[in-house]
């Protein structure tokens, strides 16, 4: 984390004084982490530069990101990868084959379910 630190404070600070954190629901996922990875000062400076998007609870698009993402990381990059023209050789041709073979997502949440569910974040109007 302190790696991770060091490298924004002395590369990006000043090109990118917002980081745009777009997270799920999970209930660590909050400013209140920062305070237990670094000291409050740290923290407290971290916090006023993050703008955090937290994603719909049933965000089955994301689901399918994820699962997307964990099954390369399973067929694709447990191995130890020696150089990084390497590493872009291995995902080209993961994601060729993956893209050939490729399934469809059948969608279960209409259009009719959403106006039900989201009702709460539409726009309402006074008549």
């Amino acid at each position: 984390m302190e790696d991770i630190l060091d490298l924004y404070q002395k590369q990006y600070c000043r090109l990118y004084p917002v980081i745009c954190l777009v997270m799920d629901n999970l209930n660590t996922h909050t400013l209140a982490s920062l305070y237990e990875a670094f000291t409050p000062d740290v923290a407290r400076r971290l916090a006023k530069r993050l703008e955090i998007h937290y994603t719909p609870k049933h965000g089955s698009w994301l689901n399918i990101a994820e699962i997307e993402l964990s099954v390369m990381t399973k067929q694709c990059l447990e191995c130890r990868i020696s150089s990084i023209d390497s590493l872009r050789l291995e995902l080209a041709e993961w994601e060729t084959t993956r893209n050939r073979n490729q399934k469809a997502v059948d969608w279960q949440f209409t259009t009719d379910d959403a106006r039900i569910k989201l009702k709460r974040l539409y726009p309402q109007f006074k008549s």
